[in-house]
């Protein structure tokens, strides 16, 4: 009785490992397809072979069970989120070694835990990469080196204001418009100030850190695959940000055009 016991713990070990590196993946902007394609995997290296996965946007659906097979069903809820590649290449990586029979159950367990929490970069990194971000994505869409300039300086201001003031205390909605506004009010302050050339290349470069590139890329991917409904949400809640920003930045320049007739613009 303990073998056939121990070969039903072990599948459920299994179960758990894949339903884990699926979490992983969605949780950091994975493609639908990429997360069934390895809960699959890993299931098929290791015998299960009546796992059924279904995938949306913030949640997976895993069952399994048969004549043969320990009966298992488990729904895990995952909040639509920011993209961590680290971890999705991380993943990739694992599931390729487990195809090629380098681990046991229990040590992909260890391994995704070890993922799952691999640090984050320092606040100092994010913001770096951010203002360089801004000036490079400005100097290629057109900008002087002085705007270059003035979109790396509002690029570092508008990562710390995303660290300090966003992330932790405001909304997806209220964080974005606020990003939005606080761009352009800096952008107009650097040009009056003699630090820019070009608002418009300014402004628009130094909105690319907030702008959700990879979630509003997979949404077309995820419906050009057939997965209508995931592909709806994530394109849904990117253009929710898009409008947002576009919602911030028209307001400060409104109000400044207002009050100033539009000197600059």
């Amino acid at each position: 009785m303990d073998a056939p016991d121990e070969n039903m713990e072990e599948r459920r070990l299994v179960l758990d490992c894949a339903m884990q590196a699926g979490t992983i993946l969605l949780k950091n902007g994975a493609e639908i397809f990429r997360v069934e394609e390895t809960v699959a995997r890993i299931c098929s290296h290791f015998g299960v072979e009546s796992e059924k996965a279904f995938v949306l946007s913030n949640g997976i659906f895993l069952t399994a069970g048969s004549g043969q097979e320990p009966f298992y069903a488990k729904v895990q809820h995952i909040p639509v989120s920011g993209a961590r590649l680290d971890r999705v290449a991380a993943v990739n990586q694992l599931s390729r070694e487990i195809a090629e029979g380098c681990f046991t159950p229990a040590e992909v367990k260890r391994r995704l835990d070890e993922i799952e929490h691999m640090p984050e970069k320092s606040d100092r990194v994010k913001v770096l990469a951010s203002a360089v971000g801004s000036g490079c994505f400005c100097c290629m869409f057109g900008g002087s080196p002085l705007d270059c300039l003035g979109a790396f300086l509002t690029g570092f201001l508008l990562y710390i204001y995303v660290l300090k003031l966003f992330t932790p205390h405001l909304s997806k909605i209220i964080g974005n418009i606020g990003g939005g506004a606080l761009v352009t009010v800096l952008c107009l302050l650097l040009c009056r100030m003699n630090l820019g050339e070009s608002i418009n290349y300014m402004i628009i470069g130094s909105i690319m850190p907030l702008v959700p590139g990879i979630a509003f890329v997979n949404g077309v991917r995820d419906i050009a695959d057939g997965d209508y409904i995931a592909g709806s949400v994530r394109l849904l809640d990117a253009i929710l940000v898009f409008v947002c920003i576009a919602s911030g930045v028209g307001l400060v320049i409104t109000i400044y055009h207002g009050l100033t007739g539009g000197w600059l613009l």
